[in-house]
């Protein structure tokens, strides 16, 4: 209650998550085991987005870009979904992973103005 999405949402993006996330980021947003250790190839596995990394530090602006643009502008390997998956559909998709933060992550990323 009291979030920017519905559940309606959150079951699509769920689905959504499943298909084309979850491979890397886990079927529960739980990222990859030791996801803050650099990979051999320098780069780092993909992190959790349920809350307990640093997904809520973006505001939904920026979730929104990297998962329409991926992460090479940030110096990561994550493909961007643009083409795969359309404005409402990344929009299910964040409120999947969102639905996944504690309440206390949630206020704290409304707090850093994270609708804005």
């Amino acid at each position: 209650a009291g979030r920017w999405y519905t559940q309606t949402q959150v079951d699509q993006g769920r689905e959504l998550f499943l298909a084309n996330c979850a491979q890397c980021h886990g079927a529960a947003a739980q990222g990859t085991a030791d996801w803050q250790t650099v990979q051999a190839d320098g780069n780092y596995p993909p992190p959790p987005l349920n809350g307990t990394a640093h997904a809520w530090h973006h505001p939904l602006k920026g979730l929104k870009t990297t998962l329409r643009t991926g992460g090479a502008p940030y110096g990561g390997v994550m493909p961007g979904f643009a083409d795969v998956l359309s404005d409402a559909q990344q929009d299910a998709v964040i409120s999947y992973f969102q639905s996944r933060w504690p309440d206390k992550i949630y206020q704290a990323w409304i707090e850093r103005g994270g609708l804005k």
